[in-house]
Order: C-alpha cells, then sequence, then structure tokens
C-alpha cells in the first residue's frame, strides 16, 4: 500500500514548474519514461489484439518497444514530416507492419471509431503549454478527435505531468463527454528518474491518465491509484484533484529537501493518507542540523502510539533534543494516529519506506536507519469516542507507556495534547484502579505545592478545613489528587461541561462526599457570584483551556484575566489566600499582557517556567511578605517538603518526587 503525502508546507508551484523546463529544455520529455519504466502500467491498459493510435511519435522509441513485445497493430502520427520521415527510415526493414503518418492530431482524417486505444506520451503536454484560450480550443479539437476516432470501451493512455491547468481541463472534459477517469501515480518512472539523474533533485512525479469511453455513464467514475495497488474511487472531481495535487506538492517538498538542508528554519510536516481516507496515517517532521563531522546523514524515528503526545514528541523544541540525541544530521520522526491499526514494527516501517527514501537528502546512497524506543509500535485502545457541545469530538483511551498503563482524555481538536491522564493499576482479580497518587502534568505539582502553602504555611491549623475553588475540571485528576493527599481541604470544583463529570466520574473514578463537590456553571459566573455573596477561599485554582486554538495563549482564556475577574479573586481570597493559574501562551506579547494585569491587581506576583513545556505557574497573592522572592523560595520550600510529607502520611502509591531546590531556584518575581 503506498501512502498520499499531504504537505502543510507552501511554495510557488508555477515558479517551479518553469524551472524545470527551463532546465531540461528539449530534454524535459525523457522524463515521461521509456518501456522498461512503463511496461506495467501498458500491458495492463493495451493489448496486443488493440488497434493502437501513437498520437505525436516523435523519435520516441516507445512504439518500437511495443512492436518488439507484440504489439504490430500500431499507427504512429506527428505533425512534423522530418520526425516521421527519419522514424520510416529507421523501421521499414525491421519493423514493415507499423505505420508512420504526418498527420495533425487535431484534425485527423481517419474515419470514425478507427481505434481501441490512443497513447499519448507527452503529447498532450507539449500541446497544452499554456492556458490561453486559443491554446484550450487547440486541446479541445485534439481529444474531440481522440473520441471521434475511438471505438466504444476504447480506452486514451496518456502520460503526463499533469499541470494544475491541464488536469482541471481533464476533470472537466472527459466526465462531460461520458469517459471513466483513472489516474495512476507512476512509480516506476519516478524512481527511475531519480536514479539517472541523480545529482539533480529538480524531479516532477509522471502519471498515467486513463479515459475509457462509453456510450453514456449515469455517474462519473473517477479513480486514482499508485502503480499495480488498488484504485481508490472518488465521488468528486474535487476529491481525485486533491489526490494528483497532493503527490505533487510533496514531490515539491522533497525535492526541497533534496536541494538543501533546513537548519535554522522551522520543520517541514507532512502527512500520509491512504488514498481512499481524509484522516492521516502517519505524520513527519523532518529538522536538519547543520553538517558536522561525526554526524550520520539521516535516520527515520518511529514514536510508539501514545507516546506522541510527549514534550520530546509533541513539541519542536522536544525533537531537537531528540536529534541531538539520535546524532544525525537529517532526522524524519514519525507520528502514528489514533483510529488507525498497527500490527508490528516492520510492517510500519515497510508501509513508510518510500515516503521515506523520498525525503532523504540527494545522493544518499547509506541505507535508511529506522529508531524507536523498542521493537513494537505501542498499544493503543479506545474506550469510548464521544462528542460535548462545548469541545467537540473527545476520546478516552488506555495507552502503555514505560511500562506504565496510561487512561488518557484526548479532544481531536487539538489531539497531540493530553487534557487528562490517569495512571491505571491492576489489582486483585485483573481489576483495574485509579491511582490518585499520580499526577501526570507538572504544571499540577507545583499548583499542589501552591495549595498546600494556602492551606498549611498560611494557615497552620491542621484541625480548620480550608477551602479550595479549582475552576476546571477534565478528567478530574489534580482535584482527585488534592482530595486525597490534603485531608484538611474542602474542595469546590467548577466545570462549565456537564459531559466532563461523566466522564471523571465513569472513567476516572472522581467521587464526590462533603470534602469535594462540582459545580456545573460558568467559572467566570460563579467567580462574580462568589465575590457578590462574600464566599471566600482560602486558594483559587484557574486551569482552564481556551477552546480557540487561533490564539497566541491557550491556557486561559482571556476572558479569565480580565481586570474585573482579577479583581473578585483578590477578594475572594483574602489577606492570606493564594491565587494559581496555569498559563500556556506562545505568544510573548500576550504572556507580558497577562503579567501586566496581574501585577496591577495583586501586590505579590510569582512565576514558575516548567522546563520541557511552555506551562507556566503563576502564584499571586495579597500578603505583602510576599514581595520578595527570597519568601516565596522559602514559603514554597516548606510547602514542598509537606505536601511530600502529606502523600507518605496519605499512603498514596505516587511514584513523583518534587525537586524542592530545583523548584525553589527558578522561581521568579
Amino acid at each position: 500500500m503506498n501512502l498520499l503525502p499531504k504537505t502543510r508546507e507552501e511554495f510557488a508551484q508555477t515558479d517551479y514548474w518553469n524551472e524545470f523546463f527551463k532546465k531540461r529544455g528539449e530534454k524535459a520529455f525523457e522524463w515521461y519514461g521509456e518501456y522498461l519504466e512503463l511496461c506495467d502500467q501498458i500491458h495492463k491498459y493495451i493489448k496486443p489484439a488493440d488497434r493502437i493510435l501513437m498520437l505525436g511519435c516523435g523519435n520516441s522509441k516507445l512504439s518500437m518497444d511495443m512492436y518488439d513485445t507484440g504489439f504490430r497493430d500500431i499507427t504512429n502520427i506527428d505533425i512534423s514530416p522530418i520526425a516521421v520521415k527519419k522514424m520510416l527510415e529507421l523501421n521499414a526493414k525491421s519493423r514493415p507492419e507499423m505505420k508512420f503518418l504526418q498527420m495533425d492530431a487535431t484534425a485527423m482524417t481517419f474515419p470514425d471509431e478507427s481505434f481501441s486505444v490512443s497513447l499519448d506520451k507527452g503529447t498532450l503536454d507539449a500541446l497544452f503549454a499554456d492556458d490561453e484560450p486559443e491554446t484550450r480550443a487547440v486541446v479541445e479539437n485534439y481529444f474531440k478527435e481522440i473520441l471521434r476516432t475511438m471505438r466504444n470501451g476504447g480506452r486514451y493512455v496518456g502520460i503526463s505531468l499533469l499541470q494544475e491547468h491541464i488536469l482541471n481541463f481533464l476533470l472537466d472534459f472527459l466526465p462531460k463527454h461520458n469517459c471513466m477517469l483513472r489516474i495512476v501515480h507512476c512509480l516506476g518512472v519516478e524512481q527511475a528518474n531519480k536514479e539517472k539523474n541523480a545529482d539533480d533533485a529538480l524531479t516532477l512525479p509522471v502519471f498515467v491518465v486513463v479515459a475509457t469511453k462509453f456510450k453514456s455513464l449515469p455517474m462519473p467514475v473517477l479513480e486514482f491509484g499508485f502503480g499495480n495497488d488498488k484504485m481508490q474511487r472518488f465521488t468528486t472531481v474535487s476529491e481525485l484533484n486533491s489526490a494528483v495535487s497532493s503527490v505533487q506538492k510533496a514531490a515539491l517538498v522533497c525535492n526541497g529537501l533534496a536541494r538543501s538542508n533546513i537548519a535554522g528554519h522551522n520543520e517541514v510536516i507532512m502527512d500520509l493518507h491512504r488514498p481512499s481516507e481524509q484522516t492521516p496515517r502517519y505524520t513527519i517532521h523532518i529538522l536538519d542540523k547543520p553538517p558536522a563531522r561525526g554526524l550520520g546523514k539521516y535516520a527515520a524515528f518511529i514514536v510508539p502510539q501514545g507516546r506522541e503526545v510527549e514534550w520530546i514528541f509533541s513539541t519542536p523544541a522536544g525533537r531537537k533534543k531528540l536529534q541531538d540525541s539520535a546524532n544525525f544530521q537529517r532526522l524524519a520522526v514519525v507520528t502514528l494516529h489514533r483510529d488507525q491499526v498497527y500490527s508490528t514494527l516492520d510492517e510500519v516501517k515497510q508501509e513508510l519506506a518510500d515516503s521515506i527514501k523520498n525525503l532523504s537528502p540527494a545522493g544518499l546512497t547509506d541505507q535508511i536507519p529506522y529508531l524507536s524506543l523498542g521493537s513494537d509500535v505501542g498499544k493503543r485502545e479506545t474506550l469510548i469516542c464521544g462528542f460535548s457541545k462545548i469541545s467537540g469530538d473527545f476520546r478516552i483511551e488506555e495507552v502503555e507507556a514505560n511500562g506504565k498503563t496510561l487512561r488518557r482524555l484526548i479532544f481531536l481538536s487539538n489531539q497531540f495534547v493530553v487534557q487528562s491522564e490517569a495512571l491505571v493499576k491492576t489489582g486483585k482479580k485483573d481489576r483495574k484502579k485509579i491511582d490518585f497518587g499520580y499526577l501526570a502534568c507538572q504544571h499540577h505539582l507545583y499548583m499542589s505545592v501552591g495549595v498546600q502553602l494556602a492551606t498549611t504555611v498560611q494557615h497552620p491549623k491542621r484541625d480548620v478545613e480550608k477551602d479550595v475553588l479549582v475552576v476546571g475540571l477534565g478528567g478530574g485528576g489534580l482535584c482527585s489528587f488534592l482530595h486525597a493527599a490534603l485531608p484538611q481541604a474542602r474542595i469546590t470544583a467548577v466545570e462549565i461541561d456537564p459531559i466532563m463529570l461523566e466522564v471523571a466520574e465513569q472513567y476516572f473514578e472522581l467521587k464526590q462526599d462533603k470534602r469535594f463537590h462540582v459545580v456545573i456553571d460558568d467559572g467566570l459566573d460563579f467567580v462574580e457570584r462568589c465575590r457578590n455573596e462574600d464566599i471566600h477561599f482560602d486558594a483559587v485554582l484557574f486551569d482552564v483551556d481556551s477552546k480557540d486554538l487561533s490564539l497566541g495563549m491557550s491556557c486561559p482564556p482571556q476572558s479569565f484575566l480580565a481586570t474585573k475577574i482579577l479583581q473578585h479573586i483578590k477578594e475572594i481570597i483574602g489577606p492570606k489566600g493564594l491565587f494559581m493559574l496555569n498559563l500556556v501562551c506562545r505568544d510573548e506579547s500576550l504572556r507580558t499582557e497577562a503579567l501586566n494585569n496581574l501585577h496591577k491587581v495583586f501586590p505579590a506576583v510569582c512565576s514558575y517556567k516548567l522546563e520541557e513545556d511552555i506551562n507556566e505557574i503563576i502564584y499571586c497573592a495579597n500578603d505583602e511578605k510576599y514581595k520578595t522572592v527570597e519568601q516565596w523560595k522559602k514559603n514554597m520550600g516548606t510547602a514542598g517538603r509537606g505536601l511530600n510529607s502529606a502523600v507518605k502520611e496519605t499512603k498514596l502509591a505516587s511514584e513523583d518526587a518534587l525537586e524542592v531546590a530545583e523548584f525553589l531556584s527558578e522561581l521568579k518575581i
């Protein structure tokens, strides 16, 4: 099975075509392949008994090679009398049955329905050099003549590079004239061209167009395929157009990668699809390093299922670190998509082989090594496919990673980000149970330190319950951890989406009791109501994502940082409370604006940037003593050690250890 590449890169396609033809000049049409590269397709669509019309034979050897392998009824025409004379002299003795006639293919003198096959190797492309009205009229006459002289059930077999205007014309003209249309990507020709032009990365894919004539067709029949693979049938012209264009665009990107090193530039990203499927089967990120001694030339790294959400595989910075450790000048990082089936790592390598090879630097002769984390493709099991009116489609799935079973909530609108994750332990009778001591997200760990600070260091009386407000529930992992680790905490979680509460209870074992309850409400409305009703909390946490992925700040939504809301929070936490938020911001100007807003409202603001993530935890207090970073460090250190002790005292099966010293060194005012 060959995969349909769809690149996300932008390029000037017209400029590339112009460069191709300018560079190759008269030799451009050698690019269409010789008999050996085309014979699979020729023998599939043309039989020895066919009456064959060779359109624009020129000095091509194709009809001669076909004659020598048993195709005897071949009539060659060309508008050039010199070309026809030369071919007659060359073939008169050795191929006496083959005919050569000087004739204009747009005004042929043959009777109607004279041939069963019309074979065109590059003639259409030569005729259709531009998209001017006069040229289109000539091409239209060309095809009218082809169809007039063709029997019903006969086939036009054209070998073409399918420039955009040519493809659009064929997709419009042929179905209207009762032709079944099939387009095949000629992989053999493309590979032969690369081998013959190893030092020249300027290449273009070649296609075979097969149009079968019928008296009438009740509906268009449109198909696409790779070489001898099974054809994929499409229902619309746009789908077929997209399949061809995807191959062409990907080829241009591959050409660029072969001709240059992209070190210092953004990664190149390419999705690989099965031709009949809209969703990708693989995504490849290609990144380069400057040439250096000791570096391998090129390798591919296959990320096992379920591991694609980890920082080292899901972010540009992470993949750069992966490349550094792999020690290759070019690295293709391959991720496997959910809702796809992968059997073995060897089968994945085999399926990817051609695509990975196409992304290699020019002149590479070494075998391409495949790297991974183990000897299998990983395990991913979908427990439920759901839909939320607020967040859209989502999945609950279990994956195997580092010997652990992890249950995850994934929103498909942002499927490389884990919304919630829990560690699944297997108990007696193989019964699965959620480990509440496991915190999947680093930012949850540091928010928990803040809660420990607000509920114990600030309020040291252990027999008094402290109130904690968490806005944003998700799968409930943070709330379940706080509920289990901090017995003195009374937790209120606010979640706008009722579906998320069902998910948390059914799949993440969230349980409400007298110390923990969930309110289904808009977080902003709830905050305002608390302020108006004089309801106070010792700690307030914002861990809510934005549904607008186009913004440079994905957490929290900008409305949660409005001055009015921050003023409400200031009143709710009182003189000794603490406000914490998870800030995820790729736009530095938005980050600066957010921090300025916080500094205007709260006397003391401190931040901690996670090393291997874009998350940043912001701590805000009304207590003047936290104006210095030393005071933050002193109290955060106490809180961190206290949290570790609390985890041990409550006998949570946590495998996380808070590195207090490292954490404190990175705190910033």
